[in-house]
């Protein structure tokens, strides 16, 4: 007589933990490492970054572009990754978020309504998907609303991490912008 042998629940366990591992490792190799508002706050105490934090909401069917094509761009996640903290923040989150000591709450308005951080960060200019960016005391900088493709993306956010919005408007630096990251199409 043969006998199968069933796997133990400890068997798909380690398998589904080994699966997970894998698909987190490929993510942060290919993509941007997205944190929580939290997380961001603690790791500029840690070590100093400007901070950029995607406002979404699960029914935009632009975030969901930027998201495919934007943001899983290798180079533009790189250079993310290597010079900002990342953010992911639905403007319709639900729960309470507790941002530079201060309390923001979920607004029950309308039909979807809003939460009050992505509210205040974005000057309550609800328009998503609007990118947020933070200078290194997470002080707003600049939001900006609207599908931004690769190139218009890379033009930002190299203004924004060199420094540039100090000194010249967008329009002059994106006129005299060198690309770097994005090879033109064609």
């Amino acid at each position: 007589m043969i006998t199968q042998k069933i796997p133990s629940m400890r068997s798909f366990f380690f398998l589904f933990l080994s699966l997970l591992a894998t698909l987190h490792y490929g993510q942060e190799k290919t993509g941007i490492r997205w944190m929580t508002i939290q997380e961001a706050e603690q790791a500029v105490q840690r070590e100093p970054r400007k901070v950029i934090i995607d406002v979404y909401t699960d029914w935009c069917g632009w975030c969901k572009k930027m998201d495919k094509n934007t943001f899983q761009h290798p180079a533009l996640a790189a250079y993310v990754n290597a010079h900002f903290y990342a953010v992911k923040l639905d403007g319709e989150e639900k729960d309470s978020i507790r941002f530079r000591g201060k309390w923001y709450r979920f607004v029950a308005k309308g039909r979807r309504g809003y939460h009050e951080l992505p509210a205040r960060l974005m000057n309550g200019r609800m328009s998503y998907p609007t990118i947020v960016y933070l200078d290194e005391e997470l002080e707003v900088i600049q939001p900006v609303p609207g599908y931004q493709d690769p190139r218009s993306f890379e033009e930002i956010i190299t203004y924004i991490a060199g420094g540039e919005y100090k000194y010249q408007p967008l329009e002059q630096y994106k006129r005299n912008y060198q690309r770097q990251l994005v090879v033109p199409e064609g």
